[in-house]
């Protein structure tokens, strides 16, 4: 092997690492909302067991794990902004209820853990909702 492809395949490496190690870190910071089943088979024709890959394989599967990383960003963009519009709007239930009647909004849209829901309710029911009397509730919503 010459020195210029040792050097070649060596950096392939790094980069296949450091685009592994990123990939593994927005799924996990993601997690469930990015999930594992968002990696799409890396290997494909690579899968026909242990040997010493080409130049040429080592730059697809390069190429096809930089593609896969720049999806899960947009994905992990993506939900940010999901979470950013979800805060916005609890703030606005908080601020005016009576505009945002009967609204709900789970927790988990504010990447939060668990199965409850903010809702916008007329206070003291029936009687609350001809007055105008409306409240934000958090319920835990769990069965």
């Amino acid at each position: 092997m010459q020195v210029g492809e040792r050097d070649a395949r060596n950096a392939l490496r790094r980069q296949i690492g450091r685009l592994e190690r990123e990939s593994s870190a927005i799924l996990a910071g993601g997690f469930p909302h990015i999930s594992p089943a968002d990696m799409p088979e890396l290997r494909g024709d690579l899968a026909a067991g242990p040997r010493l890959l080409t130049l040429a394989e080592l730059e697809r599967m390069r190429d096809r794990l930089a593609r896969h990383t720049q999806d899960l960003r947009r994905l992990a963009a993506e939900r940010v902004e999901h979470e950013r519009r979800a805060r916005e709007l609890l703030d606005g239930m908080k601020l005016e209820p009576g505009r945002y009647k009967f609204v709900r909004l789970p927790v988990r849209d504010l990447g939060e853990g668990g199965c409850g829901v903010w809702e916008v309710r007329p206070r003291l029911g029936l009687i609350g909702m001809l007055a105008g009397w409306w409240h934000v509730k958090l319920s835990s919503g769990c069965p």
